[in-house]
Parts: C-alpha cells; structure tokens; sequence
C-alpha cells in the first residue's frame, strides 16, 4: 500500500476515528516485521470499524468468517496478518492492562490463537535466527530452561524502578533497555516482535504517553532491527550492543522529533567501519604523524607541505577509497564528519597537491585516487 488507507481518519477532529485510526494503522504496520501485507478486505473492514457501521468485536468475525468460508488463493499471505492485526486493533482500543509476565503471555494467546499452536506458551526449545542487518548472524536468545525466571525477574525490576526525578533522555534510555531486555528473552516461538510492541504501547499509556502517531505504524521494521542491535556483540569486528538506535526511535514516538530512521544506518557494516576508521586514526597516532614511509602519499604530502590534519584526512579517504573507488565531495563529509565546504576545499587542495584527480567537474564534482607514478 503507497497510500496510507487510514491518513484521512488520523487528521479527523473526532477522537474516537482518529484514535480507532492509530489503532489499526499500528495493527497493520506491525505485520512488517514478520514480512506480512495485510488483504485488501481487511483495510476495507477497518474503515468500517473506524466509520462506526460495526464495533471491533465484529470486524474480528467477518476477518474469521471470510477466511473460513472458503480457501481463499491468497490466504497463505494475507490470512495471519488479517487475523493479528484485527486482534491487535481490538487490544489496543482497549483500556484494561495489569504490567505483569500473565498480561504478557495473555497478549500472545489472544494474538496468535488458531495460528499458531504455542499461542500464549513459553517456548521450550532453544532458537536462532539470521537476522540481515547482522549479515546472517543471529542475537542470543534467552535459554529455554531459564524463561519464565529471567522473565519474571525483568518484570520485577521493571516494576521496582522509580522514574521521579529522571529527565526524559534518561526515561526513554531507560525504557529503551527495558524493552529490549524483554524482546531478547524471547519468550514465543515466533510472535515475539508484535507481543512486545503491543505490550509496550499498552505499558507507556500506563505511563502517561499517548503513543498515538504513526511511528510504529511506519518503523516497524527499523523498531525490529533496533531491538536487534541493542542485542548482539562482536567485538572483535568493533560491534557493540547499544540502545542508542531504539533511543531515536521512541524520541520520535514519545516526544514528537523528527530524527531520520533508516534500517541502512544499523547494519553492522557501519559498526565495522567505524572501527577500521578507528584502528586507521591509531595507526596514525602510533606512527607520530610520519608521513614517509610506506604510505603511498607520504613524500607527496611533505613535498607539498601538507599539515598534519590534511595527511591524516588522506589516510583516512585512501583507507576507505584506495585506488579504485571513485567518491564525491558528500561521501568525504560523512567520512571525514566534516561540513560541505571544508569538503569541497579539501578535495580541490588535493587535486592540486596532485594526490587525487577530478573524474568530473570540481567541488561538486567526482574524485579518485591519482596512482603514484
């Protein structure tokens, strides 16, 4: 779907559509996250929710009713996410919730009921799973025999906190390590991802946000692969577990801002890329800013006069680019971390020194690496 179905309803000055709205936009968006689209009949039997022609309870036996009627040809696609996202709709349009393990499992049971046979049961086998933005490596789940205790251990912690006194960023750092801690236990076969969602929208309205915006509707899958990130370790490939990600997102969620999230920026290539960057600026410090020596650039930096910081910046570019990579004055800036104009002056100081050569225009324009003669 290009169009949102549900844009029209969420600007509505009517709080009950705009609230049913949020509901099942997060009921569908969420299906994202186990690669699921929802059917064409499920928008429309939303829409007749939101307009008030049925209540909930009846929008969930028509989605029963038309899958049961007959083997539908897309029914394999379309039959689980109509179904979840129903239920999640009618969960989150409801304002009862005990912050309990049971309410947790509950959830599960009542989402997964008739789909999947372990509905509401905590797993009793150990899983992995390849996860693309780890290039096919897999987080380490909570062990089968230790669920239900690590389970209710998180819960009890979660309970015991106080957050009088806290500001906002050390509240959402907070939550952003307690809902991941949860996620990481996995608890379910499978379902683990909208569970946890659902269960957090419900426990932040416990909490006094109104968690009414489209940002898990449209982020699911960046919510999925932070969750991720704030779990898994590598360190000798310089990843580390870090919340910071899952922060932006509930930044956007709980306060409103407008940070970017895009799932490119958490692949650990990024991780490991900084730290060969690092392991780059090291290597320079250890060598006291020689730049003779093996570095293919070393006489023609000191013949030019090159300072250091500009050397060091050309160790850095030849690193990443080497001979063979053509780059423009923007990937300089995200490497370098420096602005567009310093960019644009270093690149034209370098073509002058002779180290690189312009392959079109200048500033703006595309480099590489000249080769040393």
């Amino acid at each position: 779907m290009n169009k949102d179905p549900f844009e029209e309803y969420l600007r509505q000055s009517e709080p009950n559509k705009r609230d049913l709205g949020y509901a099942w936009q997060t009921a569908v968006g969420l299906q994202a996250v186990d690669g699921l689209e929802t059917s064409h009949y499920l928008i429309e039997t939303a829409k007749k929710n939101i307009e008030g022609e049925i209540s909930l309870e009846e929008a969930n036996a028509l989605i029963n009713s038309y899958y049961a009627e007959s083997r539908r040809h897309d029914a394999d696609r379309t039959e689980e996410a109509d179904k979840v996202s129903a239920r999640i709709a009618q969960l989150l349009a409801e304002q009862s919730f005990v912050f309990s393990p049971a309410q947790y499992l509950s959830i599960h049971k009542r989402l997964f009921t008739g789909i999947y046979k372990h509905a509401g049961q905590i797993r009793d086998y150990n899983i992995t799973k390849k996860e693309w933005v780890l290039d096919g490596n897999t987080v380490i789940y909570g062990g089968a025999s230790e669920l239900r205790a690590t389970l209710d251990y998180d819960f009890a912690t979660e309970k015991a906190f106080r957050y009088d006194g806290l500001s906002m960023s050390e509240i959402i750092a907070h939550l952003a390590t307690f809902v991941s801690r949860l996620w990481q236990i996995h608890v379910f076969g499978e379902g683990n991802t909208r569970t946890t969602a659902v269960f957090f929208i419900k426990y932040l309205r416990t909490l006094g946000f109104d968690v009414t915006n489209d940002i898990f509707a449209e982020n699911a899958w960046y919510f999925r692969n932070s969750l991720v990130r704030a779990n898994y370790n590598d360190l000798k490939r310089g990843v580390h577990e870090t919340t910071e990600y899952l922060e932006l997102f509930l930044r956007n969620l709980l306060l409103g801002e407008r940070h970017e999230l895009h799932n490119r920026y958490l692949h650990i290539s990024k991780a490991i890329q900084k730290q060969d960057i690092g392991d780059a600026k090291q290597d320079i410090g250890s060598e006291k800013q020689d730049i003779d020596g093996a570095f293919p650039y070393g006489n023609v930096l000191k013949t030019a006069g090159a300072s250091a910081k500009t050397a060091d910046h050309v160790r850095e570019m030849y690193a990443e680019y080497g001979f063979e990579t053509i780059f423009g004055r923007n990937d300089v800036t995200e490497l370098l971390g420096i602005t567009a104009s310093p960019a644009s002056t270093l690149l034209r100081k370098l073509v002058d020194m002779g180290v690189t050569e312009a392959v079109s225009g200048l500033g703006k324009g595309k480099y590489r690496f000249k080769p040393i003669s």
